[in-house]
């Protein structure tokens, strides 16, 4: 079995080989519908790197307003953390985007953490962001996926002291996902291009893994500007936007659109 860490990182070394970072796109299984996920995801595979296919939850705490509502159409129309273990199996049936899970701890404990891990190495996902589970608690969660050859790469906010962040990126599968802001997910205000390459600049002290920047992400000289500093972009709320209230192939459509132009503007 090919390690966690091996298989994740691996995602980023293709991008360096390829003198970019990584574009990665989240989305949430299910909004509005299945067939419109799997069509989304058929859409914008041949400019990402990778997929966050976020798994719906009744109380996303990190989650902005956009993605809230996004999760709420997918419970609504029926879709269960199954049913995005069937998304990600298509995906990778149909030669997609490799996925990493995005999923609250909550889902995966009521599903059962070994049960869910052995579903999802099964469906071809590299692993799991599970951004409630904190660094103190990571020992016993973190087993069951990791034993399973699934990533389980942490997070890192702004309000993170040097000492613990460090800690973080060494408890880290694959990459670092560093948050751009305090709150939750938004595309409403501008990133702090600064203050990113300042946080970026530090960790990458601290350790050799990947860092990825999310949260407020949405444009093509963001990308662009990130993208020269990090390793990997992460886009959330603005390509959720992007496809809101469009399903099946408009929706398709709509993502492609969005994508492709971010794609362009890592080079």
């Amino acid at each position: 079995m090919i390690a966690a860490d091996d298989r994740l990182a691996g995602v980023f070394a293709a991008a360096r080989a390829e003198k970019r970072a990584a574009l990665i796109i989240y989305l949430v299984a299910g909004d509005p519908d299945a067939g419109t996920t799997a069509a989304v995801i058929d859409a914008i595979s041949p400019y990402v790197d990778l997929i966050e296919l976020g798994i719906p939850y009744g109380d996303p705490l990190a989650d902005g307003p956009t993605i809230a509502a996004a999760g709420q159409r997918a419970l609504t129309n029926g879709m269960t953390l199954d049913g995005a273990l069937a998304l990600a199996r298509g995906a990778r049936d149909r030669g997609n985007a490799p996925i990493l899970f995005f999923s609250y701890v909550n889902p995966i404990v009521q599903y059962g953490a070994e049960r869910f891990a052995a579903a999802a190495r099964e469906a071809g996902a590299l692993g799991a962001i599970v951004p409630d589970v904190p660094l103190e608690e990571l020992a016993t969660f973190a087993p069951a996926f990791r034993s399973e050859g699934l990533a389980v790469p942490l997070l890192v906010a702004p309000t993170t002291p040097p000492e613990r962040a460090g800690r973080i990126a060494a408890a880290s599968d694959g990459f670092v996902y560093i948050v751009s802001r305090l709150g939750v997910t938004s595309a409403g205000r501008e990133p702090d291009i600064a203050w990113i390459r300042s946080s970026v600049e530090a960790l990458r002290a601290q350790t050799r893994r990947p860092l990825a920047v999310g949260f407020g992400i949405s444009t093509q000289a963001h990308v662009a500007a990130i993208g020269a500093i990090a390793d990997g972009v992460i886009i959330g709320s603005a390509f959720v936007d992007a496809t809101a209230g469009l399903s099946g192939a408009d929706a398709a459509a709509a993502a492609r659109a969005y994508v492709a132009p971010l794609r362009a503007a890592l080079g």
